[in-house]
């Protein structure tokens, strides 16, 4: 773990004052930024990819290599 005891306090209550309608938008705010991130390091490790293999690579990372691989017989079967 690499948040100390104290901010890990500070942050569950921060969280516990929030709304549930609160803490789904500050989810989606931070999942978006995580996938940003993700993309972004995808693209520094990578930077001759195409967007469409940086794509590929996040979601082989994300959701493994046999999903990756479908959608990417998916793609090359759409585009011929």
């Amino acid at each position: 773990m690499d948040t100390a005891p104290e901010a890990l306090a500070v942050q569950l209550e921060c969280l516990r004052k929030m709304t549930p309608q609160q803490r789904v938008r500050q989810m989606c705010a931070m999942s978006r930024r995580i996938k940003r991130m993700a993309f972004a390091a995808i693209r520094r490790r990578h930077p001759d990819f195409t967007e469409a293999e940086v794509q590929l690579r996040f979601i082989e990372l994300a959701y493994g290599k046999s999903l990756s691989d479908e959608v990417r017989r998916w793609k090359q079967e759409r585009d011929g």
